[in-house]
């Protein structure tokens, strides 16, 4: 039986105004799904608050993962002056379990070995993708959730970056994304989440979504992306 993440008269606001709400939605949460819309839906509301960075305003928003069972890979993480390992060695402040060799093996799989002690700071924008994620696997979460994951990377940067994110998902764990990137999506995702204005409008397989969507919203934003793209 599937896990699910329940929104129950679930609203955040914001400056006095609503940027996310949902009357009584259940999500299942297995293998990678996607959230896709315009800027501004809510997409990255959402993963806050699942990952409970924020609480709503109103009802409720109930995970079957704890916060300590999830990890959250922002769009733009700012970077430490420290060095790479560094970076990971700050985990033991919530987990004294982390060791030397947990970092060398976290490092060594998202192919950061070699630059174990350089400045994170100096770190082109794929390599501190990949030190995001060698953070989020030192967690062990049983959910990864990830905003834009390869917004600005280059074509081989993206491609390891979409690696990882399927070798999480064939460790039976749980990943989120947000994303612009329509063939990205149609590529990973076993499940498709649609929102705009704060509301999650549709949620569907991708082949289903792709080629039937059920609303006129929806209909619109994949015609503005399939031209743009």
């Amino acid at each position: 039986m599937d896990k699910l993440l329940t929104l129950d008269q679930t609203k955040v606001f914001a400056d006095g105004r609503s940027i996310f709400s949902a009357n009584h939605i259940e999500i299942p949460m297995n293998g990678m799904i996607a959230l896709v819309g315009p800027n501004g839906a809510g997409k990255t509301t959402l993963l806050r608050l699942i990952h409970g960075l924020i609480k709503p305003d109103a009802g409720s928003c109930v995970s079957p993962f704890d916060k300590h069972e999830s990890a959250l890979v922002l769009h733009y993480t700012p970077m430490l002056k420290a060095s790479v390992r560094e970076h990971l060695k700050l985990l033991r402040d919530t987990n004294i379990a982390v060791s030397d060799a947990d970092i060398d093996q976290a490092l060594a799989r998202v192919g950061l070995s070699h630059l174990t002690n350089n400045p994170a700071q100096k770190l082109s924008a794929g390599e501190r993708q990949k030190l995001c994620f060698a953070r989020a696997r030192l967690q062990n979460p049983k959910l990864v959730m990830l905003d834009e994951p390869t917004a600005n990377l280059d074509p081989n940067a993206s491609d390891d970056v979409e690696a990882m994110m399927t070798q999480l998902a064939q460790e039976s764990k749980v990943v989120i994304f947000a994303s612009h990137n329509m063939a990205q999506v149609q590529r990973l995702a076993n499940t498709v989440l649609f929102m705009q204005d704060g509301q999650i409008l549709e949620i569907a397989t991708p082949e289903q979504f792709f080629k039937n969507p059920q609303s006129k919203e929806a209909t619109k934003f994949l015609a503005r992306e399939f031209i743009a793209q």
